[in-house]
């Protein structure tokens, strides 16, 4: 089990490294606006389903620019079987990874309750 593991594990991280690639180099939408940043991918065992998790920072808008990765979806998928030597090339479905909005948020969060608590303290020391 371990062995197959590590084998997936490797196979997501080729995925990712050639799916970055053909976004920032090859892919040409009008839709897809703003950095778009391949966060991982998982991949169901048997290779026929691949999720894409993406980043999307400074765009216009985050669902066209979605859409249009899906749209690009087969592109995509044609590009990754050409470079990446595997029997069967997973169809590829993008999802939006909001873990840095809701990490951004933490921090704002955290450093209003670290100013909160110094003015605290400094009023009772007035």
């Amino acid at each position: 089990m371990r062995k197959n593991t590590n084998r997936m594990g490797r196979v997501n991280e080729e995925f990712k490294k050639e799916i970055s690639h053909i976004i920032t180099y090859e892919l040409s939408n009008s839709d897809i606006t703003g950095m778009v940043s391949v966060t991982r991918v998982e991949t169901t065992p048997d290779l026929r389903y691949a999720k894409v998790y993406v980043s999307i920072l400074g765009s216009k808008n985050i669902e066209k620019t979605l859409k249009g990765l899906q749209k690009a979806s087969g592109f995509v998928r044609h590009r990754v079987a050409e470079t990446v030597n595997l029997r069967i090339t997973p169809e590829i479905r993008f999802v939006y990874d909001d873990s840095d909005v809701i990490g951004e948020r933490i921090d704002k969060i955290i450093k209003e309750a670290r100013e909160n608590d110094e003015r605290i303290k400094a009023q009772n020391k007035s």
